[in-house]
């Protein structure tokens, strides 16, 4: 089972995609990972919707993008990784 990365320019959620990020934290890893035609890994990341509001969790992931430096946002950007 692998830990959760380090939301920082170390680790690498930094490049996914908004959505995938979304549906990963408030899916279970295997339907967030099927929507999206990602094969998956065992994380042990447990699904969050019936802790957390949509809205919660897009406030949670824009913090998270907040504190990036701001080349990291700017790859993000020149990626066309979409913000919400």
């Amino acid at each position: 089972m692998f830990p959760a990365p380090p939301h920082d320019v170390i680790g690498h959620t930094w490049h996914h995609d908004s959505q995938l990020l979304f549906d990963y934290t408030k899916l279970d890893e295997a339907d967030a990972l099927a929507a999206h035609c990602t094969k998956g890994f065992n994380s042990g990341m447990p699904g969050l919707e019936r802790t957390l509001t949509n809205e919660d969790i897009w406030h949670v992931l824009a913090y998270i993008r907040s504190t990036l430096p701001d080349g990291v946002q700017q790859m993000r950007t020149s990626r066309n990784l979409p913000q919400q």
